[in-house]
């Protein structure tokens, strides 16, 4: 419930002013003070650095954003949560939290037709998108794509060379009825009426946001069509709900993430092919994790999610998984005993949704990943011996993720 992250830092920066003063003493007794580039924890020293030959590689991941929640972490160079994979020189980017767009063009990613005589822009095409949960930490900059894109290199795609995207569809069951999420009421509490917005549709999936936000811009999009005669740029994406399959038990509230779900296809070219389970984000739902799979190895995005089971099932053997993290000792900060109600459900939100660094490494173990790469990192700031964890409870190359950094993926180079 990366909402609930806004929900608790508000609430404890009003109660206990976290940020400075005591609150901050508090933070840095409990081995949460801001990032300032400390040095690892031993068993996890060294283990923050990407690859110095990743280009090399035909294929790597490159991560663009590697902080979680809808939050502006202060004392912080980490964006909003993205991804890349780039296999051969070509581009399928995995979520859009805020800044990643920038991080996006930093690392060079943006399409060839924008390289300047100076050379400014890397040799990347942009192939595919996709999203693994419609929470707004994740989709913040997913239009940027296309605004951007339609006016920044991307007119030279043709109606059959499109950017394929992909994300969740509506939340409704298998019979396509609206299920809205239960309503958060104390024990005992009745259930109050709480306003829907957009009632017409207010579950709405990837291809229906998607379209709203092309309502939003009209007036940009009539604007350029008109007075720069530019095409469409629905001529030049594809916009796609991730279909789930019918008779496995699947329901919004009842059944999320129904256990030993076998993946399922979701889209494959001549370089890639993208399989996606269901993963416990409640009552986000749908919420998928992603695997990618080239002639070089394999790369899996957990998406944000409690400990699953589906999700072992689909990291099996992959080279890299990359797995959100939340601190729980931070959690604690936040919530010192004595909890009423309301704050300890919002506790018990953050850890019910998120994956403590320990339970991440014996995710990765299970799954019998080489290399276990920690991003959507809650909170924000916190410096990477809060997370050392996960090497306690997993004997592959652990890496805390930073902005920018570039791992290969397999050991096949293209340049020497």
């Amino acid at each position: 419930m990366c909402e609930i992250v806004t929900g608790a830092v508000r609430l404890a920066v009003s109660r206990r002013a976290l940020l400075g003063g005591a609150g901050a003493a508090a933070l840095t007794a409990a081995g949460i003070g801001l990032d300032s580039g400390a040095a690892l924890a031993a068993d996890v020293r060294g283990a923050s650095d990407g690859d110095s030959d990743a280009d090399r590689c035909r294929t790597r991941l490159v991560l663009l954003g590697t902080a979680g929640g809808p939050v502006w972490w202060p004392a912080t160079e980490r964006e909003g949560i993205g991804s890349a994979v780039v296999v051969d020189g070509d581009v399928y980017v995995i979520d859009f939290g805020d800044g990643s767009a920038r991080r996006f063009k930093q690392a060079a990613l943006v399409p060839r037709e924008l390289r300047t005589p100076g050379g400014l822009w890397g040799e990347e095409r942009l192939r595919a998108m996709f999203i693994t949960h419609l929470h707004s930490d994740h989709v913040a900059d997913y239009f940027n794509y296309v605004m951007f894109g339609w006016t920044n290199g991307l007119q030279t795609r043709t109606i059959a060379d499109p950017i394929h995207v992909y994300g969740p569809g509506r939340r409704v069951d298998d019979q396509g009825n609206v299920v809205m999420e239960p309503i958060f009421t104390r024990p005992g509490e009745p259930t109050p009426t709480v306003p829907v917005e957009n009632p017409e549709n207010p579950v709405p999936g990837t291809v229906d946001m998607t379209n709203y936000l092309f309502q939003a811009f009209a007036l940009d999009i009539n604007d350029r069509l008109r007075d720069n005669r530019i095409r469409n740029p629905r001529d030049i994406f594809r916009f796609h709900d991730i279909a789930i399959p019918k008779g496995i038990g699947y329901h919004p509230n009842d059944n999320p993430s129904p256990p030993n779900m076998a993946p399922i296809a979701v889209y494959s070219d001549d370089k890639v092919r993208v399989t996606a389970t269901l993963v416990w984000h409640f009552p986000i739902v749908p919420a998928f994790g992603l695997r990618f799979d080239t002639e070089d190895g394999s790369v899996v995005f957990s998406g944000d999610t409690a400990p699953n089971q589906n999700l072992v099932r689909l990291a099996c053997g992959a080279d890299i998984l990359v797995h959100e993290v939340i601190d729980p000792a931070w959690v604690d900060v936040l919530f010192p005993p004595p909890l009423d109600p309301v704050q300890q459900a919002l506790r018990n939100h953050l850890l019910t949704a998120h994956t403590r660094p320990e339970d991440v490494g014996r995710i990765a173990e299970q799954a019998g990943v080489r290399t276990l790469v920690l991003s959507h990192i809650v909170p924000g700031n916190a410096p990477d011996r809060n997370f050392a964890a996960a090497k306690h409870t997993f004997s592959g190359r652990l890496v805390i993720g930073r902005d920018l950094m570039r791992l290969g993926v397999g050991r096949r180079p293209v340049r020497p």
